[in-house]
């Protein structure tokens, strides 16, 4: 696994987590972040890599700073 591989996978639990902390759902997230339900899946799963554009956002809509998204 390639370290960009392993920071995808981290950070997508981190999103998982946070979120499930937040008692919110996956379509609740993408439709603060302004995007699909489905992309949304997509990216808690890892199976793509947002921008780190796309990163803030999801941060505002879980009202948590982008930092505490990475895990470096």
């Amino acid at each position: 696994m390639k370290d960009s591989d392993a920071i995808t996978l981290q950070t997508a639990k981190r999103l998982r987590a946070i979120r499930i902390d937040r008692d919110l759902t996956q379509a609740q997230v993408a439709d603060k972040a302004k995007m699909s339900a489905n992309y949304y899946a997509k990216i808690e799963r890892a199976e793509v890599r947002p921008s780190i554009d796309m990163y803030e956002r999801i941060a505002k809509a879980l009202k948590t700073s982008s930092r505490d998204l990475f895990p470096f």
